[in-house]
């Protein structure tokens, strides 16, 4: 008895995608209210980034760092410094295999 691997493959995107969908249908917990920002310094951006003061100012000079300059001071929003380590990261497989569905089906069509 021969399994076409294309069904297979067929199937578990559609569980993935079935548990996708009853993710993004549970209700959101209360903890998830809209953070208020914060303004923070070099030195409390090296401690909330667990980086040195040094490697703050090179991030600041090569310009990876979301970074406001007043008066020769630097100072950073800590909600576009979670933002900046949230860029950084990398996709589930579960991500990555819905949306090779979501490519494979505008495809289809």
């Amino acid at each position: 008895m021969n399994i076409n691997p294309f069904e297979v493959i067929e199937t578990r995107l559609n569980s993935i995608e079935t548990l996708l969908l009853d993710l993004k249908n549970q209700p959101k917990e209360q903890s998830e209210q809209p953070q208020q920002d914060e303004l923070l310094t070099v030195q409390d951006t090296a401690k909330f980034l667990s980086l040195s003061v040094c490697t703050i100012y090179g991030l600041i000079s090569k310009g990876e760092l979301p970074v406001m300059k007043r008066s020769k001071r630097c100072y950073f929003s800590k909600v576009e410094l979670i933002n900046y380590l949230k860029q950084g990261r990398k996709k589930t497989l579960a991500e990555t295999a819905s949306e090779a569905d979501q490519y494979l089906k505008s495809r289809k069509g």
